[in-house]
């Protein structure tokens, strides 16, 4: 029935695949979704997909590897159509690797609650509950902490905690010993060298820092996950313990555990963003009534001009500078590079995108797969089919080996190493060149992106491209709502708003709601 709506709407990629490509993987993704176990699953988050949309409720074209799934597209999970833009399924559901498949669903971030609400009606309070989660004790957090419970003075503490770094990587042990793997560079390292003067020429700041190096990363309080929720058979109760936090029934057991045994966790997330859309489609509908951002082009020349010419702010994923995009391959390709890692194939891309011509490929069947990214590895989805293409491995064999690389399991790499080679050399590949390669595929495979998150986020990041370039004064409404409360943001919109001429006009008892609305191309 999805098949035939898709069909008769004009959705498929038929320019790029015929109906047979479409029926061969859906007859494949169905077998291997009910010989795997999963159909229930598929239903379950069909039906509270389904009450959201059909309560006006957004929700995203999709998140995470699910959007690989063609059979989640044809029954409204997700929006976006894997075969348009060669997503793979076995990145979801590997039926080489029995592990728990993952839809993660973004919401409305006002709205959410209700899905929540509808799952719990429909499926019993008693075989719903949310999960608990732990915050751990970050560096500075462990530094304050042990601070207030050894009597010394705030000025004391604070010199110390201002020496780690607002940085992920920033983690005491490896500060003292000067090997701590930063993800932001800069200014990191002087930090580091100050702290270690700190720790190496005062005793009391050493007791501070060893034992707040003790305790970072312990649990430090409970609360509730943003996202995650467990569906069960029978009453949550009879599988794990539950608790309350905050007048919410949770789980005393976390995420990882909840897994661990076997249950199901369903995330259902809260998307600013998706928001924001809505309330600007809603502004526009007050002129245009017939306006659906599902019905906008995704090939508009101006929003990609307007993108290219530096206008991001306020846009999603966008809103680094630079960007020039001329499609939505471009805009996915940059969400995937524009990360820690990814960056280093920044100058590469950007040199073979001017001149693609002089791309040149050692191994041919590479050409058909990274064509579409300027023969740079970007994708996870890339080195699963580079694996088949060169190889010959199944997919579901190829992610394994994707993961084996991400993680930099050594030994198991030498060891598949020589497997990849010989495979090679059977389909008449040149032993030194798949040799190179599987080191190309090694050091990409730990930064490669999931393309199939990257596509869905490209499309919600272009239609809010999409809006502020063709109804400027109604996304920025909408914008502006999102962030009410947070002065800085408002102001930095605000300025924004000038230089596109939409004036900011002050509250009026005839005009003002209790949102920011438009009013004759004005906020």
């Amino acid at each position: 029935e999805g098949y035939n709506r898709r069909l008769s709407g004009g959705e498929l990629a038929l320019d790029k695949a015929d109906e047979k490509t479409y029926i061969d993987r859906i007859e494949y993704e169905l077998s291997t979704i009910h010989s795997m176990g999963f159909d229930d699953y598929y239903l379950v988050v069909r039906d509270f997909v389904g009450y959201a949309l059909s309560q006006n409720i957004p929700v995203g074209p999709g998140r995470g590897s699910g959007a690989g799934s063609l059979v989640a597209y044809l029954n409204g999970i997700t929006d976006v159509d894997p075969i348009r833009y060669d997503l793979l399924f076995e990145r979801f559901l590997n039926p080489e690797r029995v592990s728990m498949p993952d839809f993660d669903i973004d919401f409305c971030y006002n709205r959410r609650d209700e899905v929540i609400e509808y799952v719990k009606s429909r499926y019993g309070e008693a075989r719903v509950s949310q999960i608990i989660a732990f915050a751990t004790l970050a560096a500075r957090a462990a530094v304050r902490d042990v601070g207030k419970a050894l009597g010394m003075s705030y000025s004391e503490v604070d010199e110390v905690a201002a020496l780690i770094p607002r940085d992920p990587g920033a983690n005491i042990k490896d500060m003292i010993s000067g090997n701590a793997k930063f993800k932001r560079k800069g200014q990191a390292r002087e930090y580091e060298e100050r702290f270690k003067a700190a720790y190496e020429s005062d005793p009391i700041k050493r007791k501070l820092i060893n034992t707040a190096a003790a305790l970072e990363g312990m649990p430090r309080h409970s609360q509730v996950h943003a996202a995650g929720v467990v569906i069960t058979d029978k009453p949550v109760c009879e599988y794990v313990p539950l608790s309350l936090s905050r007048g919410a029934v949770v789980t005393q057991y976390d995420m990882d555990s909840i897994s661990a045994l076997g249950l199901v966790k369903f995330d259902f997330l809260a998307l600013r963003f998706l928001t924001i859309i809505s309330d600007a489609e809603k502004l526009i509908q007050k002129k245009l009534p017939d306006f659906s951002i599902k019905n906008i082009p995704l090939d508009d020349e101006e929003t990609y001009k307007f993108i290219s010419a530096g206008n991001t702010c306020g846009l999603f994923q966008l809103e680094s500078t630079g960007m020039k995009p001329h499609c939505i391959e471009d805009i996915t390709a940059a969400i995937s590079l524009y990360r820690p890692g990814p960056m280093d194939s920044i100058p590469e891309y950007l040199k073979n995108r001017k001149s693609p011509d002089s791309i040149t490929y050692t191994i041919p069947e590479l050409k058909p797969i990274l064509d579409v990214t300027y023969g740079c590895i970007i994708y996870q989805e890339q080195v699963m089919q580079i694996c088949r293409s060169v190889a010959g491995y199944s997919l579901g064999r190829a992610d394994i080996v994707r993961r084996m690389m991400a993680k930099k399991k050594t030994a198991e790499m030498e060891k598949e190493r020589g497997i990849f080679v010989k495979k090679a050399a059977e389909n008449r590949i040149d032993s030194q060149a798949a040799d190179a390669l599987f080191d190309r595929l090694v050091s990409f495979a730990s930064y490669a992106f999931n393309k199939s998150h990257a596509v869905a986020y490209s499309i919600l990041a272009y239609r809010t491209a999409y809006l502020k370039c063709r109804f400027c004064p109604e996304y920025t409404a909408a914008l502006l709502t999102s962030v009410l409360g947070d002065i800085g943001k408002t102001a930095e919109y605000v300025a924004d708003a000038a230089k596109f001429r939409v004036r900011i006009l002050p509250p009026d008892i005839n005009e003002s709601y209790t949102d920011f609305s438009v009013s004759d191309g004005n906020i």
